[in-house]
């Protein structure tokens, strides 16, 4: 009997984002857009990257990796969002609930674990720029890589293990346009006071973890970068403004949807479309448009290839 109540509920029941039809169709083509320029914009960075060899340093080999990153992290969700806007029935398979909120808490705790990694870069540097070559060599920065997505594995890992034996019986109505592990447990036919806390623990412990080294390395370097002349503090700056932008804007919504205490369906809703979505999209915006290497590799790129057109 036990067997059977496992396996009553084999899909989940996606409420979305409105039950408007009109605003459905509008979604799906702001979000069409926004995603096909989050693919893009992040293969960009990847292939600029990997093109010019004045970008073939550590802090661009950890951005081209936050690419990477966020790609899939975007991906998860949004084409099954897209596919669920343009029809009648939102459903998704308990398979495939299962496997988004595996992705997404392998991606997220990459992803934070990867931000450390690049604050950590800029500390030593800014702050020992002496030392910066022999320190961040290649072998750590392949180390860096593994151990951000080892922690992401880890992390993942860590609360699947027990959400995938758990008894779905009963509802199976999510309101939500994706499977998030907080609402998912909470549709279990059984007391879920000890696993909701080890959710909030286990992400709320690796956030804070992340985000007090964060606090350290970048308050150091903006101790370092007073002391510094105006031409370097005001590089070292732009610099540092961007990579507190991006802990800012990936930071925020993750406490606010997993450890501060919101009950709002409509809060949880917009953080939820901002840490999925916009957040991909505006990473390679902020490290693009504000990095003048970034752009002086685009110029060069493209002169390149204007110039091989003109050759036929």
């Amino acid at each position: 009997m036990e067997k059977q109540n496992h396996s009553m509920v084999s899909e989940f029941i996606l409420l979305g984002l409105t039950e408007s039809r009109e605003l459905q169709i509008l979604f799906f083509l702001f979000f069409s857009i926004i995603y096909t320029s989050i693919v893009l914009g992040n293969l960009m960075i990847i292939f600029v990257v990997k093109m010019d060899h004045q970008l073939h340093s550590p802090m661009y080999f950890l951005l081209a990796n936050l690419s990477f990153i966020d790609m899939p992290l975007a991906s998860f969700a949004t084409p099954k969002m897209l596919n669920n806007l343009i029809r009648e029935y939102y459903s998704i398979s308990y398979e495939g609930c299962m496997t988004q909120m595996f992705f997404l808490h392998l991606l997220g705790g990459s992803e934070m674990m990867l931000l450390v990694a690049m604050a950590v870069d800029r500390y030593i540097a800014i702050c020992k720029p002496l030392h910066y070559k022999t320190i961040m060599n290649n072998c750590v920065c392949t180390g860096l890589i593994l151990l951000s997505w080892t922690t992401g594995l880890v992390h993942t890992m860590s609360q699947m293990v027990f959400t995938v034996t758990l008894p779905f019986c009963g509802p199976n109505v999510l309101d939500s346009f994706f499977c998030d592990l907080p609402r998912v447990i909470k549709l279990a036919c059984t007391d879920m006071y000890i696993l909701e806390l080890l959710v909030i623990a286990d992400s709320g412990l690796l956030s804070l973890f992340c985000f007090i080294i964060l606090f350290i390395s970048y308050s150091l370097i903006l101790i370092t970068v007073q002391h510094r002349s105006s031409r370097g503090s005001s590089k070292a700056l732009s610099t540092l403004s961007a990579h507190i932008t991006v802990v800012v804007l990936f930071f925020g919504p993750c406490v606010f949807i997993y450890v501060w205490p919101f009950n709002s369906v409509s809060i949880d809703k917009i953080l939820s479309v901002f840490y999925t979505i916009f957040t991909p999209l505006l990473n390679p915006i902020i490290y693009t448009f504000r990095n003048k290497d970034m752009k002086s590799a685009l110029r060069k790129i493209k002169t390149t290839y204007m110039s091989s057109r003109s050759t036929f």
